[in-house]
């Protein structure tokens, strides 16, 4: 027997106008929100052959904001994850480079009311495996821990290239609206620049380009996505070795999408903005919190972010 929601649901889905929009708010809350990344220092060279591991923690939270034509009221996601991730510093074709992976496992909520009735869906697993390569195209070449020392006393400035893997690894119903896991490969392509400005402050640019491969397994049919731009900044305040504060923006657009012909009303155009700080202790560990906010939203997640991390460098 159906449960009220799942009648209520079924209903949603017999009217044409409430299925696209219920397609479009599945979207918005599904998987990870890849363009709403900020990492600082992310081109910052490391001596060769250093490992961390990292353990993080995050927690997002917020409404979701649609178009005044879409019949919803009080559209809210909130979602904790874990994210268990390995990084070693690696010298590629001479060039200082960082490959890590990460996966994370998470939990969330997503909820509204669409023409009075309430829609919800919680889900819970592990999510998309990542695997990022970045290597300093020019000002960082592979460093000695000795090298490292003398670089990071005169900071010179630096071109890096990143490129970032999310398999489809994460937990995917195909009967349901909303999952942690995307069902699909994702590919990020992310040009960085960084300028020392004194020797405390660094100024951090970048951007970068999301591209997607279609969802053949959408609850509704073959989901595409466009391609996400994002255009971010950090400027970053040196207070000693390894520990430093950033002030982190980024605004992104694009990744309208499409479910069997339907264009969804779904195209972003939004902007965050928020902070980072990091603190070594004991040689070998670090700590490291960052928080950002929206401070402009077209259509999507308005949502409040706080992560908390930490690494520990085994070499």
């Amino acid at each position: 027997m159906l449960s009220d929601t799942n009648r209520q649901l079924r209903f949603l889905m017999a009217l044409p106008t409430i299925r696209v929009f219920i397609l479009s708010i599945a979207l918005l809350a599904a998987g990870s929100c890849f363009a709403q990344e900020i990492t600082p220092r992310a081109y910052w060279p490391a001596p060769k052959g250093t490992k961390l591991l990292v353990f993080a923690y995050g927690h997002q939270a917020g409404d979701v904001i649609t178009a005044a034509s879409l019949p919803v009221e009080g559209a809210e996601s909130r979602s904790n994850s874990v994210i268990l991730g390995y990084q070693t510093t690696l010298s590629l074709f001479g060039r200082s480079a960082n490959l890590r992976f990460e996966i994370p496992i998470a939990s969330g909520s997503t909820r509204a009311n669409l023409e009075g009735l309430p829609v919800r869906r919680d889900v819970k697993g592990m999510g998309d495996i990542a695997a990022t390569l970045s290597v300093n195209l020019l000002g960082a070449p592979s460093l000695s821990p000795e090298a490292f020392q003398s670089f990071r006393k005169q900071p010179r400035p630096i071109l890096g290239l990143g490129i970032k893997i999310v398999a489809p690894t994460g937990q995917y119903d195909d009967d349901k609206l909303v999952n942690i896991g995307s069902n699909r490969w994702s590919a990020r392509v992310r040009l960085g620049y960084i300028q020392p400005l004194t020797d405390r402050w660094v100024l951090e640019l970048s951007a970068g380009t999301w591209f997607f491969q279609d969802n053949k397994d959408f609850v509704s049919g073959v989901r595409e996505q466009k391609p996400v731009t994002a255009f971010d900044f950090s400027l970053i305040r040196r207070i000693r070795p390894g520990f430093w504060a950033s002030l982190d923006g980024t605004h992104y657009i694009g990744g309208r999408t499409t479910v069997d012909d339907t264009i969804n009303v779904d195209y972003q155009r939004n902007s965050r903005l928020g902070f980072s700080v990091a603190y070594p202790f004991a040689n070998r560990h670090l700590w490291k919190f960052s928080f950002t906010n929206d401070i402009r939203t077209e259509f999507g997640g308005d949502y409040n972010t706080v992560t908390l991390s930490y690494a520990y460098r085994l070499r």
